[in-house]
């Protein structure tokens, strides 16, 4: 499949069956992870894979699950991540979004199915899994299977704004 269909075919999943995301497709995903760019090749992600029933139970503390079997809990290291000397700006959130990024579409390249959530409660998921202070939870991944008809690959030509609306050529 090429890249494009690819991103065409991936949406944001709200309901998952109760189907665990097998070993190797998990690993592929991570892997993915591994080795997205960061900036000056940091590597600040620190991803938390959760998956046990009780894992998964705390993480309904801090946000809505929908039901998926597995989440990564994409945070980005303060003590690694590059800054710029410009202005000082920290690209943890930027690392962090694009080690997400390439995780979500391996998933759909494997079937699978996610959604990323930024709407959860940074302190609940610190204190839920334990996270030192350098460590700054930045997003959410569900992984699974998605339970229900999947968005069709083609609305972005109703749900996106036109090329023209979004580039700017000089």
């Amino acid at each position: 499949m090429d890249f494009l269909s690819l991103a065409k075919k991936r949406y944001a999943c709200r309901k998952y069956t109760a189907a665990k995301v097998e070993p190797e497709k998990l690993a592929y995903v991570l892997e993915a992870a591994r080795v997205a760019p960061t900036g000056a090749n940091r590597q600040p992600q620190r991803l938390i894979v959760v998956q046990s029933a009780e894992g998964l139970e705390r993480l309904t503390r801090c946000t809505r699950d929908f039901g998926a079997p597995c989440a990564v809990i994409v945070c980005a290291d303060t003590d690694e991540v590059w800054q710029r000397k410009y202005d000082g700006k920290k690209i943890a959130d930027i690392d962090a979004s694009i080690v997400t990024d390439h995780m979500m579409l391996a998933a759909a390249s494997q079937g699978l199915d996610t959604l990323w959530i930024c709407m959860f409660k940074p302190e609940a998921v610190r204190e839920e899994f334990s996270l030192p202070d350098h460590l700054t939870p930045v997003n959410i991944l569900l992984l699974g299977y998605g339970d229900g008809e999947a968005a069709s690959p083609d609305r972005h030509a109703e749900t996106r704004k036109p090329l023209e609306a979004t580039v700017r050529y000089e």
